[in-house]
């Protein structure tokens, strides 16, 4: 079954991982902490220039003269105006690199969606999805910036302030650094937890998101059962626990910057105290004081700073981690390392042997069956709710595949040939019609990429939808809302229809095609697709035995397989299964 993998994994594993993204935009990253090093120096030299200032006006005052201070001064403005050229490209540039890694993982993250199986969505919820390649990875891009270049900068900051130090003093600087593991080890543990309650915000946010998304989308069903309290319960569960989570978050948040703030004063304490003493026994001079009070201030900021990235890294990594957990999820079907193109000649379907049994909740629905549908033949398969006649029409393009046995093609398994050349001749009209945000135009193109107007048109009326087509506003041009909620069923029905005349495939699938229109429409839709089901094999679902009467043969299916097959006559002769259902739905259109 696919599902999204829910393993832990490290840290050094994703970044590990994550490296190959980054990598491949080094000339910016390279260039990014070129420039994070330049701004470094101006940090580094500013307590330089102050303790030679400072030693200088105590020490020898006679050489401190406005040359000099001009000097030091000129020096340092130059270093300014590079250091704000620098922060400039690390702005633009490292940003922009990061928005090039998002592009990048959103990219395979969507390929990677584009592969998986019915089952993953089937147990797999739509706002966790959107979740993941959104928001998720928007912290990718401050991630993918700012963590090279925080931690070079952090490198280089201590290297040199601990160097410059150990030349002042070798004895206070070990003191002050003594401190630093234990700042960062504490740091360390506390961000852990921070993490933890970063990642179940993340998960919590989808899971609003996807509770929203379904009560928006069933708004009809909603006010028709005046069920307005019951959704607004349920959102509100969902966002007190939100913000339950996100008080968890915010208390780990604390504890973390707690434990920096109490550091600081340690390492702050231990500098004045030392110092002062030191400076008492004349173990250091007044500008050398000077010059260490800053550059601890200067690396207390930088250990600061980089607490303060935790939140953005952990943000960071959550996302990451929440992007590999989508790249790991495995593909249940996919084309043989051996696969070739299918070959379709009169396009002959056979099932040898087949049995199927959907793979996350192990419902066996098919026991070794076997049945052949002749090139060009139109087969239909009735029965009970159950039977497993969606389930076959579903295994012939691969949206499952079999548990034993092979479903074949003109002789070839389908497991043999590419998913894109098998499913490049099926054409598919299901009984939930989707259409995308778009024009009606844009929908019937869908079949045939780069079709032309004239061929839109030809298809709609071969699908009886030229007709209210042209009576809409805009015409083919009509926008027809998210999932065409601005058309009614019939009209819906009749565009996804017009998409598989104007694929004109070999194969065609047609599960409940006419069940949502009108009885008109409905007669309308049967000629135009008896017309197209001429030369090509046509298996048709359906309930309303009235639509495949006129079949070639009908197969009848119970939870045993095939249970009764023949045409229309010859079944109700038999005056059995069928005879029984043609009969049911006859009384039924009489009441």
């Amino acid at each position: 079954m696919s599902e999204t993998i829910t393993k832990t994994y490290s840290t050094k594993e994703l970044l590990k991982r994550f490296v190959p993204y980054l990598w491949k935009y080094k000339r910016i990253l390279f260039m990014d902490l070129f420039c994070a090093s330049l701004t470094t120096l101006c940090d580094i030299v500013l307590p330089r220039i102050m303790s030679q200032l400072t030693n200088t006006a105590m020490y020898d005052p006679l050489s401190l003269t406005v040359e000099l201070v001009g000097k030091m001064a000129f020096f340092y403005i130059i270093l300014r105006i590079v250091d704000a050229a620098a922060y400039f490209f690390m702005c633009s540039q490292g940003h922009i690199m990061g928005v090039y890694i998002e592009t990048d993982m959103r990219s395979d993250a969507f390929d990677q969606l584009e592969k998986l199986s019915d089952s993953y969505y089937a147990n797999t919820k739509i706002g966790q999805i959107m979740g993941r390649i959104t928001s998720d990875l928007f912290d990718v891009t401050e991630f993918a910036h700012h963590c090279p270049e925080e931690f070079f900068i952090a490198f280089i900051k201590i290297v040199v302030s601990f160097v410059i130090l150990c030349y002042a003093s070798v004895p206070l600087t070990i003191l002050i650094f003594a401190c630093v593991p234990f700042m960062i080890f504490g740091s360390i543990k506390l961000n852990h937890k921070f993490r933890a309650a970063t990642k179940e915000q993340r998960v919590q946010i989808g899971e609003l998101n996807a509770q929203v998304e379904d009560s928006l989308l069933g708004e009809k069903v909603v006010k028709a059962f005046t069920a307005e309290d019951t959704e607004l319960k349920k959102f509100a569960d969902g966002n007190e626990q939100l913000k339950t989570i996100k008080k968890k978050r915010y208390y780990a948040m604390a504890n973390l910057n707690m434990c920096i703030r109490l550091f600081d004063g340690l390492m702050y304490s231990a500098t004045i105290i030392a110092g002062g003493l030191f400076l008492v026994y004349g173990k250091i001079n007044a500008g050398d004081l000077v010059m260490y009070m800053l550059y601890v201030s200067t690396l207390i900021a930088t250990i600061r700073r980089l607490v303060e990235f935790a939140e953005q890294f952990s943000q960071g990594i959550t996302g990451i981690e929440r992007f590999f957990e989508i790249m790991d999820t495995p593909i249940d079907i996919k084309d043989a390392e051996d696969a070739k193109e299918l070959e379709v000649s009169g396009g002959e379907i056979e099932f040898d042997n087949v049995s199927f049994e959907y793979p996350d909740d192990h419902n066996r629905v098919l026991h070794e069956l076997s049945l052949k549908i002749k090139s060009g033949e139109n087969l239909a398969l009735v029965g009970e709710s159950g039977g497993g006649k969606t389930t076959m029409a579903s295994l012939i393009p691969r949206f499952y595949d079999v548990t034993n046995g092979a479903v074949k093609i003109d002789g070839q398994d389908i497991k043999k040939v590419t998913m894109k050349s098998l499913r490049e001749n099926i054409g598919i009209v299901q009984q939930d019609v989707y259409l995308f945000s778009g024009t009606v135009a844009e929908n019937i193109a869908y079949g045939k990429p780069g079709a032309t107007r004239e061929e839109i048109i030809h298809a709609a009326k071969l699908a009886g939808a030229d007709s209210f087509i042209t009576e809409l506003k805009d015409g083919y041009d009509s926008y027809v809302g998210e999932r065409g909620v601005k058309l009614s069923g019939g009209q819906k029905q009749r565009i996804s229809i017009a998409r598989v005349f104007l694929k004109n495939p070999k194969i065609l699938l047609l599960d409940e095609a006419t069940s949502a229109l009108d009885n008109e429409s409905e007669i309308l839709i049967e000629n135009s697709l008896k017309k197209l089901s001429v030369g090509r094999t046509t298996l048709t679902i359906a309930h309303r035995l009235t639509t495949i009467q006129h079949a070639d043969r009908i197969i009848v299916l119970g939870k045993t397989g095939i249970v009764e097959e023949g045409n229309h006559e010859q079944l109700l002769e038999k005056k059995g299964v069928y005879y029984r259902l043609w009969n049911g739905i006859a009384l039924e259109e009489v009441r």
